[in-house]
């Protein structure tokens, strides 16, 4: 089988079929991705490249990591555990380089547009650009708030408020967006605005982060999980 160079854009897709050929074989070789930009390899067929709605949902995906960490830091609070609130600064500071000033303009710049010039959702896009607003001002209180949180009692109230009203907008902002929105982005755009989007999104990412800006980001929120004792999957298991 032919190599490809790993790109998060596109990626070979192990489809059920494939898996229920390969069974019972255990698969020992991870699969591999075709740089973007590169011509598409003749094994390679349609539906297998990242969409942009995909791309967008994974960055929803970093955004809920995020709030969980909010929340591991509020139950802290509550129980008054001394932990470092740079845990806090540091979890808003991925928030605000990787959702408010690379997702969030992405869907302003690319996404909103194409529903607003086609006519549709228009109500939708319109609250959830007021959302995005006032959750870039949620962000600025939590960061100022996070470095006195554990010390000063008001300021420490004021904080968990925070957190609190920004779990509360971001988790139905980010839920309608999936169900809603993204899958009907390819209606309101030709083929060529959808591949080109995604092209969009990639050169961004490279500007603002480098090479697998992606993996970074979830790379630093898997350190804050460590760090605030929430990585481990097999503590939220019941029973």
């Amino acid at each position: 089988m032919e190599l490809i160079v790993p790109s998060r854009r596109r990626r070979l897709l192990l489809t059920g079929l494939a898996a229920a050929v390969a069974a019972p074989a255990v698969l020992t070789a991870p699969t591999f991705a075709q740089p973007k930009g590169a011509k598409q390899s003749e094994k390679e067929t349609p539906g297998e490249e990242v969409t942009p709605p995909e791309d967008l949902m994974r960055e929803h995906g970093v955004l809920d990591r995020v709030l969980l960490l909010y929340e591991a830091g509020m139950r802290k609070f509550a129980a008054n555990e001394d932990f470092d609130p740079g845990l806090i600064t540091q979890s808003a500071g991925i928030v605000k380089d990787f959702i408010h000033d690379y997702h969030e303009k992405s869907e302003e710049h690319h996404v909103f547009p194409r529903f607003r010039a086609a006519g549709k959702m228009t109500d939708l896009v319109g609250t959830l650009e007021h959302q995005h607003e006032a959750g870039r001002k949620v962000t600025d209180t939590i960061l100022r708030l996070a470095p006195s949180g554990r010390s000063n009692a008001d300021d420490r109230r004021q904080l968990v408020a925070a957190m609190q009203s920004f779990i509360t907008m971001y988790r139905p902002h980010a839920a309608r967006e999936d169900t809603e929105l993204f899958p009907k982005l390819k209606d309101v755009v030709s083929a060529h605005e959808y591949d080109a989007m995604a092209e969009d999104f990639e050169k961004k990412e490279h500007e603002l982060f480098g090479a697998d800006g992606f993996e970074k980001m979830t790379a630093r929120v898997a350190a804050l999980e460590q760090q605030m004792g929430i990585f481990d999957l097999n503590q939220f298991t019941p029973g």
